[in-house]
């Protein structure tokens, strides 16, 4: 019986308690920003089930904003961590593949039947296939430093701003002749192969990193004047900005190919110790924020 009952001892000093170390916010605030992507998604989802495509739209478009922030914000502070990471792709999934598929199903595949909704469902997998490939993609040694500029396929912000191009063009107002369900499927279709593809995007992580001072204060009248624009005319900006960033996709494989052949052109006349660069020297495709595309 002794062993089974300690003594109980009122003056010994309590088991000390384990304390957790504090965690900084500057890794929080990305994953907060990530947060609020996500919650803009599934409002985007409401609105569509409600009818609502304008809001619908609004909301995707606000998640694709606040995904480029997170990123941005998690190098600045120096705040990425794996769990950001993992965060951020359940985040993309939902706002990038789930509500810009269920948006167009609501538009006007549904009226195609089960080819609408198959369409829908292959958007939403092929997002779902690129985000596992841009975690799992292992980082090659031996990658060249342009590398760093261009994404492998159509990021997914991209593709789903993209793929709801044919709601733009009705809200703008042109007939759903030019945009009908059945051109609708088969845009959407392609806008899916062209995430999973392999063909090179120009990504801009670069852009901007560095403004001269002279620039700055262009630089903030311009976007004062995008986002008064964009607030103005919303659809028509939107379709503008769609079909620009599809016609300069042509552009983005002819500029990787031909830094790829000077590249080549160089290292072959490189000193031996020169064509195998060090570990991460080429930059990470993979600029993901740590809260990633």
């Amino acid at each position: 019986m002794a062993d089974l009952f300690s003594p109980f001892e009122p003056d010994a000093p309590e088991p000390p308690r384990r304390r957790f170390q504090a965690v900084p916010f500057r890794l929080l605030l990305p994953n907060l920003v990530t947060l609020l992507a996500l919650c803009a998604g599934l409002t985007g989802i409401r609105m569509a089930i409600e009818g609502r495509l304008e809001l619908a739209l609004g909301a995707i478009v606000l998640a694709a904003v606040l995904d480029g922030l997170d990123g941005r914000l998690a190098r600045m502070l120096h705040g990425t961590s794996r769990f950001g990471a993992e965060l951020d792709s359940l985040s993309d999934f939902v706002c990038f593949g789930v509500a810009p598929g269920l948006v167009l199903y609501m538009w006007g595949l549904e009226t195609l039947g089960s080819v609408g909704w198959i369409a829908a469902l292959a958007f939403a997998i092929c997002a779902a296939l690129r985000l596992a490939r841009f975690n799992v993609m292992l980082e090659d040694p031996n990658k060249p430093p342009f590398a760093g500029d261009f994404f492998t396929g159509v990021p997914a912000p991209a593709g789903a701003i993209c793929v709801l191009l044919p709601v733009y063009l009705e809200l703008v107002g042109l007939p759903r002749l030019v945009a009908s369900p059945a051109v609708a499927a088969f845009y959407c279709l392609a806008i899916a192969l062209l995430m999973v593809s392999k063909l090179p995007a120009f990504s801009g992580k670069r852009l901007g990193a560095r403004i001269p001072r002279d620039k700055v204060m262009p630089l903030f009248i311009c976007v004062v004047l995008f986002v008064a624009v964009l607030v103005t005319w919303p659809w028509a900006v939107l379709s503008v900005i769609c079909v620009a960033y599809l016609a300069a996709m042509p552009f983005s494989v002819m500029r990787y190919n031909q830094l790829s052949r000077a590249y080549e052109a160089r290292l072959a006349h490189a000193h031996p110790a020169e064509r195998h660069p060090a570990p991460g020297a080429g930059g990470t495709q993979d600029d993901r924020p740590g809260p990633l595309n």
